[in-house]
């Protein structure tokens, strides 16, 4: 696997489904800034009101799914996901179709989040479950004053940069201030 993190300001992203999985779906993207554009025949009055503005109550034609840079497919029956799943590939579009492997161009790590710190753990799709064993370890690992540390250090390293620090000045002044924190 190749870990990558998506800009949500540079990617254009989907959901495609009708229910529960879509719904955790939208609300995983929402977390990390994402506004998600929901496709969706039959949503649940959960996901229709999450999606709001952002839902369209059919899927997404062939021109509509080429516009996308990611695509996660939910709650839709295995034929219709296969179908998606292959148009969205000739059009060279990442996609995932929850808990079918074999349908998956990428894979949705488990996540914890401090600020702007972002931590992920996935299986390639091996075992979800283990991968939310080693998230709630890291949920320990790094307790929410990651992210307070991690927005003054962004905020040095600005200033040093203006200062031409060098790159161990850097690294030395991050970890002196995790280290204030009580981090490491």
């Amino acid at each position: 696997m190749i870990p990558i993190y998506l800009d949500p300001a540079a990617a254009r992203v989907a959901v495609i489904g009708d229910g529960p999985l879509a719904l955790r779906r939208f609300h995983w993207l929402e977390a990390g800034g994402a506004e998600p554009e929901v496709w969706s025949l039959v949503p649940s009055s959960e996901l229709a009101a999450a999606a709001g503005a952002l839902l369209t109550r059919r899927l997404p034609s062939r021109a509509e799914l080429a516009c996308y840079h990611a695509v996660w497919i939910a709650d839709l029956p295995i034929e219709q996901a296969e179908d998606l799943f292959a148009i969205a590939r000739r059009m060279r579009v990442l996609v995932n179709v929850e808990d079918v492997q074999r349908l998956c161009a990428f894979h949705t790590p488990a996540v914890v989040r401090r600020g702007q710190l972002t931590l992920a753990a996935g299986t390639g799709g091996a075992s979800p479950a283990v991968a939310r064993a080693a998230r709630e370890r890291l949920e320990d690992a790094f307790p929410p004053q990651w992210g307070a540390a991690l927005e003054e250090i962004a905020k040095s390293r600005s200033a040093l940069r203006e200062q031409r620090a060098s790159f161990d000045e850097l690294v030395s002044d991050a970890r002196k201030r995790l280290a204030e924190h009580g981090l490491v």
